[in-house]
């Protein structure tokens, strides 16, 4: 889902920082004397700097998140969800300065700032739910005299690592049902954007959050592999790309952990011939633009079946021109620059491959006047014809506001096309046949299917995740899986015989 680019040096600014670590509840400066730049992607220049974590740093906030757990765990149902609801209240009081933090160290305008925030907070709204979604099961008299129950119970300390492309709702994702479960929790989030992060940690304390309940170690592979190996860490959650997934996946479970790790895509959108084309090409330019194309559930391919093929590029096209390019002080913007300069330059590429592999360039996003003009991460709305699988910009997650066109003759090629893909994180077919669209749900080998909706994001009752090489673990992220990724069950068989009934009995317990 997320690219890994290589460092970057520029000057830095004036009001240059540095972010720190949140460790027992309080901001805690790092020591390893390593640090990161943190760009603002609209202007290229260093905004700040990031603390990188040290095993010792990473140790001191797992020692925090232990030694917090217990009372954490004893607190009362009704308590933490008093303090889950606060959690919401203050996220949503101060969405504007949260998305301030997104705007200036991701890049995204101000409505795809507060769009973002809005789904997470649906997971505090969630988490508020908990006495409900903690409640377990009771059997009364499976055998004479004895009843058998199941509670649900946290795990202990639980951590994330998240990706630079939403740095506030993916953490919402997971500490907000692991912490309404009773677990403690380390966030390590992205390096390229991690002051969202901070502030969050600061808004969770306001609300009443035990210090040591949430803590944050900004860092890179240091941190990571450090969270991977800690004896004290019970479950490890992590959204990212394929290959980093698969060794989140393999190196924690090796480690005797629990995880759940989201990887990479690349999304399909079918559009058959009965769809409506106007329709179709708005969501198309919607889900593939938004946010420049850095969302895991991205439109990355539409795939045209048969004659829709020429009117839906045209009218693609006729509606690019349209998008306002800008960073996210322009009030006007509706798609702001890339993450980095690094990244950008890879996105850019992609179109020179393709003409070289026998595509055709549509749109070119080095065309717009931000691309050479000005010293941030622009990138135009690009758009390529005539792609075939084999293709790199088919089979790579670009991840960037490049929207590629594969055209196929029938619904049935499609359908190939879209299994035939190692990614399975989302997918979306327009039509106006209800038995196509139905049949297609039930055809189709991917995690989340839209039918006329091009980004089917679960919302917060339901749960996220994808099939395939986008999903390690066993538990989709979020909602009820959520809340049974961050417990285990416990099963209690019980009896209470009168005085002088008990005896010796060697045989096999039967329930009968």
């Amino acid at each position: 889902m997320t690219q890994i680019a290589e460092p970057e040096m520029a000057r830095p600014s004036a009001s240059n920082d540095v972010v720190p670590h949140w460790i027992g509840g309080r901001r805690v400066p790092g020591t390893s004397g390593r640090r990161g730049p943190v760009f603002n992607p609209a202007s290229g220049q260093i905004a700040r700097e990031v603390d990188f974590a040290s095993i010792a740093e990473v140790d001191a906030a797992v020692a925090a998140a232990k030694a917090a757990f217990p009372a954490w765990r004893a607190t009362s149902l009704s308590k933490r969800t008093e303090i889950m609801f606060k959690i919401r209240n203050l996220v949503e009081a101060h969405r504007k300065e949260l998305a301030a933090h997104l705007t200036a160290e991701h890049g995204k305008v101000p409505s795809d700032a507060l769009g973002e925030i809005a789904r997470g907070i649906e997971n505090l709204e969630f988490a508020t739910g908990i006495p409900n979604h903690m409640k377990g099961g009771f059997s009364e008299q499976v055998s004479s005299g004895i009843d058998v129950y199941q509670i649900r119970q946290p795990l202990g300390v639980a951590a994330g690592i998240t990706p630079f492309n939403f740095p506030a709702m993916v953490p919402m994702w997971m500490f907000a049902n692991a912490i309404a479960c009773g677990n403690t929790f380390v966030l390590k989030p992205s390096e390229k954007d991690p002051s969202a992060s901070l502030f969050i940690a600061e808004l969770l304390a306001e609300a009443g959050v035990p210090d040591g309940v949430f803590n944050v170690v900004n860092g890179d592979k240091v941190a990571v592999d450090r969270i991977l190996e800690h004896p004290d860490i019970a479950a490890v959650s992590f959204v990212g790309s394929t290959p980093i997934a698969r060794y989140i996946y393999e190196t924690g479970t090796k480690n005797g952990k629990r995880v759940q790790a989201l990887g990479g895509a690349k999304n399909h959108m079918i559009v058959l011939p009965d769809a409506d084309v106007e329709m179709a090409a708005d969501a198309a330019v919607s889900a593939g633009y938004g946010s420049s194309g850095e969302r895991c559930m991205a439109i990355a391919t539409v795939v045209a079946v048969g004659a829709v093929a020429d009117p839906l590029v045209e009218a693609i096209a006729k509606r690019l021109p349209k998008i306002k390019v800008g960073p996210g002080t322009d009030p006007e913007a509706e798609m702001g620059p890339l993450v980095t300069r690094v990244h950008r330059d890879k996105v850019a590429s992609y179109l020179d491959i393709a003409v070289a592999q026998g595509a055709t360039v549509v749109a070119d996003g080095r065309e717009h006047p931000l691309y050479g003009s000005s010293d941030g991460f622009f990138l135009g709305t690009s758009l390529i014809d005539n792609v075939a699988p084999g293709m790199d910009c088919y089979r790579d997650e670009i991840f960037g506001p490049v929207l590629t066109v594969t055209r196929v003759g029938t619904y049935d090629e499609a359908l190939q096309l879209v299994n035939d893909n190692p990614y399975g994180n989302g997918t979306a077919i327009f039509t106006r046949d209800g038995g196509a669209a139905r049949q297609y749900q039930f055809d189709v080998n991917v995690g989340m299917v839209g039918i006329n909706v091009p980004v089917p994001v679960p919302v917060a009752f339901y749960s996220f995740g994808g099939w395939k090489a986008s999903l390690f673990g066993d538990l989709h992220m979020y909602g009820p899986e959520g809340i049974q990724f961050y417990t285990r069950a416990k099963i209690v068989t019980s009896r209470w015989p009168d005085p002088g009934t008990s005896k010796v009995d060697l045989g096999f317990p039967r329930t009968r």
